[in-house]
């Protein structure tokens, strides 16, 4: 099959530090071109893939200070892609809802994996006009925002990483860990009031990016001052594996709908098990007493912290093995791919995606 896959181009696909999205994309690419299809990624040109590369710009726009315009070069890329639609017999799509206006004219089969937050309340003047696009959610709970509006789920496919990429270490370690952004979502703050609770060290990578710098400043920097405290900064996939491997557990303390949450399968990889308060993914992702534990309040997480020895680390292994695995999303992108191409054919012979086949199952369920 050829497949074209189309990254955002703020962070090279994989990134080089923090980028979520962008790890996806590197491992679902790789893992289809080991599969034997012909895939073509857009992407950054900096990108290291097995796939072929058409690169957008010649570096990730956060990492090039001589952008001005982040908007400009994606919606270049887009239109790029356009000329080359007919070349392929499935375009997948990372760009949220700034790919609607161009997938929607293409006539082969084309989707959206949304890897972001839905609950914003500007999105339903999208979604008003493009509810008939193919869209694919990378968890059950991430679609509740948008169930109103009549969206068209094609299936949910959880992020799956490379898990032969991530050291399993059977001991736990002597400190705690966050991992993410220093974000008021992410709640980095509530990591170390779990941590000063026990009286464990606790280590957090994370990026600080410029909309959060105040927020950072005010609630996080005055903590970092605490000897039990120690902020690594971002840190590259050694550095996360490391980070990761070494720790007792990861804590969670995401205070919103969280879409995913790479971090929870990347620690679980480790063995390390997960301590996270119950919003968005975390059911889905976390089985509760079995790789980790889901909690209401910090209180219950710092509570939880001394329960991790009941917690068997290799069990967190065997679920990201199952579940999260690349060779697992790839199944899942592999069933979507038939359905679209599955459909109906207009006068030409060309597959059109709006008529077909959109009701699949979650992947791993």
């Amino acid at each position: 099959m050829k497949i074209a896959q189309i990254a955002p181009l703020f962070e090279s696909v994989p990134p080089a530090l923090y980028g979520g999205t962008e790890r996806v994309v590197s491992a679902l690419t790789d893992e289809l071109v080991a599969r034997g299809h012909d895939v073509t990624l857009f992407a950054s040109g900096d990108s290291q893939t097995r796939a072929h590369l058409v690169p957008g710009v010649d570096r990730s726009l956060r990492l090039d200070d001589k952008a001005v315009d982040l908007l400009a070069p994606q919606v270049a890329l887009l239109a790029q892609v356009g000329t080359m639609a007919d070349e392929f017999d499935v375009i997948h799509s990372h760009m949220d809802y700034l790919g609607f206006p161009f997938l929607s004219q293409w006539r082969v089969p084309t989707l959206t994996t949304l890897h972001g937050r839905l609950d914003i309340p500007e999105l339903p003047l999208i979604y008003r006009w493009y509810a008939h696009m193919g869209l694919v959610s990378i968890s059950e709970s991430q679609r509740a925002p948008l169930e109103a509006f009549g969206v068209r789920w094609l299936a949910t496919v959880y992020n799956g990483i490379p898990v032969e990429n991530f050291t399993f270490r059977s001991e736990p370690g002597s400190y705690l860990a966050f991992v993410g952004r220093m974000a008021e979502e992410k709640r980095p703050d509530l990591a170390i009031e779990v941590a000063r609770r026990v009286g464990m060290p606790i280590k957090l990578a994370a990026k600080v990016d410029a909309v959060d710098r105040d927020w950072f400043a005010a609630h996080v920097e005055p903590l970092l001052d605490d000897p039990l405290v120690e902020f690594v900064g971002e840190v590259d996939d050694r550095g996360r594996d490391e980070l990761l491997r070494g720790a007792a557990a990861l804590l969670f303390p995401s205070w919103w709908p969280e879409p995913f949450g790479m971090a929870m399968v990347e620690a679980m990889a480790c063995g390390t098990p997960v301590i996270a308060l119950r919003h968005g993914s975390v059911p889905e992702v976390v089985a509760d007493r079995v790789t980790g534990f889901i909690c209401d309040t910090p209180a219950d997480m710092a509570a939880c912290v001394a329960r991790i020895g009941e917690i068997d680390r290799a069990a967190c292994r065997r679920r990201v093995e199952e579940r999260f695995s690349a060779q697992a999303m790839v199944d899942g992108y592999e069933r979507v791919y038939q359905a679209a191409t599955n459909g109906a054919r207009d006068a030409n012979g060309r597959r059109d995606v709006r008529s077909a086949s959109t009701a699949l199952p979650a992947v791993g369920e």
